[in-house]
């Protein structure tokens, strides 16, 4: 019986279940809400840095740039690897179908006939037959420039010969490009078209390959898909784009974007963001040391008062003064009276705590020297996180940057 009892509640402390794997939820490996979100400023500001452009993106495009965890959209949609088994499948299916030998033969063929039916002018005959033995479209190209007629039979006969010469370049692509293995001949034209459809499996294959390592969905071209997927596959694909989509804008929220009209800008709070980011890299790789730590004076100008009191002197803030101390000190010098008088010698105030203040003036250089290996930005990136940390740690202090090339600049 306990023996039962035991392996009842291992059932019941199992994950899952017939409700989870029905829904497609697994609570073992679906994501947790404390995982880190994606950076997606950092990435605009350093663009911003390197080349100073501060266009606004898309949310198609900010969603372009960030990177997902695949693990987050696992079991959304249809399987990638699906998608990609199909589409390999039917590029196999292509070249074990078909031959390029015989298309190749037609192709010079078609190219050579219609090249020596050609009557070119007696002054233009050498470099029409350089042109047309080195097979060369460019040299085609200058030939019809030459000629005055451009409505001559012989310039009309040299736009097809030009356009049979390109079709005799893509036949030739198509035969070293792929491997075919198949028996059925093509035709000029139909072999065209299958390297235009072989063409689209591969952008394909590698949009998909690329969606799967980081789940950039938005790289899919979906109107090229549709040629080859079904309506409920390319219908899913478009929701889980749409849910993406809807996670960047709420980040894009959180980190300072602003979406105006389906177009990101960065605000001030991005800004802080982005120099929080900056000092938390820095400070990350900082070791410990007691190498320049000084002790200064602790009482001074300031605002937060301390135990030990002192005489009055001019200049001295009479909020911080000590008042039983004061009276205490008139009664004392004018004995017992019916009156008090105060006198100046009896004020005495608070010391105060030093609250040091500091003017900093930096200056960047900016030399041409400063583009090779990137110091630009890191120039940059330096001044952002000094002007982050002086407004966030020490708002009293003033900082002032001094661009230096040919002439200094305040920034």
């Amino acid at each position: 019986m306990s023996s039962d009892r035991k392996k009842r509640k291992r059932r019941k402390t199992k994950a899952g279940g017939i409700i989870h794997t029905y829904q497609r939820y697994d609570p073992v490996r679906f994501p947790g809400p404390t995982q880190p979100a994606p950076d997606l400023i950092s990435g605009a500001f350093d663009h911003m840095l390197m080349y100073g452009n501060r266009r606004e993106l898309t949310s198609e495009e900010l969603a372009r740039a960030i990177r997902i965890d695949p693990s987050q959209i696992q079991g959304l949609g249809p399987s990638l690897d699906g998608l990609i088994a199909m589409l390999e499948q039917r590029k196999q299916k292509i070249l074990e179908t078909y031959e390029t030998g015989q298309v190749l033969e037609k192709s010079w063929m078609a190219y050579a006939n219609l090249a020596t039916s050609a009557t070119p002018p007696p002054l233009l005959i050498d470099r029409y037959e350089h042109a047309v033995n080195q097979e060369q479209i460019y040299d085609l190209e200058r030939l019809w420039y030459a000629v005055e007629n451009d409505r001559s039979p012989f310039a009309r006969h040299l736009v097809q010969l030009i356009e049979v010469l390109g079709n005799k370049y893509q036949i030739e692509d198509l035969a070293s490009r792929y491997t075919f293995v198949g028996s059925e001949t093509l035709e000029i034209d139909q072999a065209i078209m299958v390297k235009e459809e072989l063409e689209k499996i591969d952008e394909l294959l590698e949009q998909l390959r690329q969606a799967q390592e980081n789940s950039q969905i938005y790289v899919i071209d979906m109107d090229m898909l549709s040629e080859f997927a079904d309506e409920p596959d390319l219908e899913q694909l478009q929701n889980i784009q749409r849910m993406i989509e809807d996670y960047v804008k709420d980040l894009a929220e959180s980190q300072g974007l602003d979406d105006v009209s389906g177009h990101f800008n960065l605000t001030p709070k991005a800004y802080k963001v982005f120099q929080g980011k900056l000092l938390e890299r820095i400070f990350s790789n900082l070791q410990e040391s007691k190498t320049g730590r000084h002790s200064g004076p602790i009482e001074g100008e300031g605002s937060v008062e301390v135990q030990q009191t002192k005489a009055y002197e001019f200049g001295d803030s009479i909020a911080h003064m000590d008042l039983p101390q004061t009276f205490i000190n008139s009664l004392i010098r004018s004995g017992t009276g019916d009156s008090i008088k105060l006198h100046p010698d009896d004020i005495e105030v608070h010391k105060t705590r030093n609250s040091p203040k500091c003017a900093t003036a930096v200056i960047m250089d900016m030399s041409g020297s400063m583009r090779y290996e990137g110091q630009y930005m890191n120039v940059k990136r330096m001044a952002l996180a000094l002007d982050g940390l002086i407004r966030s740690e020490y708002p009293g202090d003033f900082v002032q940057f001094i661009e230096m090339y040919t002439f200094g600049k305040l920034c």
